[in-house]
């Protein structure tokens, strides 16, 4: 599963990440609260761990602005911030959960479970693009019911392309969400698992299309 920790104590976010990836799920990390706008603007996530005090945008407008846009995404707040009023204005800007700090990790890790589960539940776990099929929990891939053996940074890529399946994904957010796994790709590492990924789901009713310049789109045939 796709997390955004939104947090600008270094300390406090190194140990959210690995909390999360010791679970295996993929973490992407921002500190500034107008680049997370950015992020969220132009990605999916399954979970938001979103500290309120944070510099350029505050928590609390990264928080409005995302459910504006129509965005249903779990919402964990983190802040040190425990005040009634403060609790209920991120409450009702449409958080899904809220942890003062400082917090049990037990507790916090509880909270992330269900708040996972919760989101699985409302929006499935499994993606389908015709005969191409991607459970994005069990992280397992079958084309025309048959499995297909792939790894895991290969399942990335085709949960990305998936999930913007007729939409171009660029190399440059292939590489960055690659990168988030443990270390730096660059765009021609990129080519490489698309590349492998494509020789290995590619049939007569699914494709993935390179456009010059611009980056890939999956889509039918």
């Amino acid at each position: 599963m796709r997390v955004l920790v939104v947090e600008d104590d270094p300390v406090l976010a190194d140990g959210l990440i690995r909390i999360l990836q010791r679970a295996n799920h993929t973490v992407t990390h921002e500190s500034s609260g107008k680049q997370a706008d950015l992020y969220l603007t132009s990605n999916e996530y399954e979970l938001v761990i979103l500290d309120m005090g944070l510099p350029g945008m505050d928590g609390t407008e990264v928080l409005r602005r995302l459910r504006q846009r129509g965005n249903k995404v779990p919402v964990l707040i983190l802040t040190a911030r425990d005040g009634v009023e403060d609790r209920v204005r991120g409450l009702d800007y449409g958080a899904d959960d809220y942890l003062a700090k400082p917090f049990n990790l037990p507790e916090l890790e509880a909270r992330i479970r269900a708040l996972l589960r919760r989101g699985q539940s409302a929006s499935g776990s499994v993606l389908q693009i015709g005969v191409l099929s991607l459970d994005t929990v069990g992280r397992r891939a079958t084309l025309d019911g048959v499995p297909v053996e792939l790894s895991g940074r290969e399942i990335t890529v085709l949960e990305m392309l998936m999930l913007r399946a007729g939409r171009v994904v660029s190399k440059e957010l292939l590489s960055e969400q690659m990168s988030d796994l443990g270390e730096e790709m660059s765009t021609n590492a990129v080519e490489v698992y698309v590349h492998r990924l494509r020789k290995k789901i590619e049939s007569e009713k699914v494709n993935i299309r390179t456009l010059r310049g611009m980056g890939y789109m999956l889509e039918k045939s």
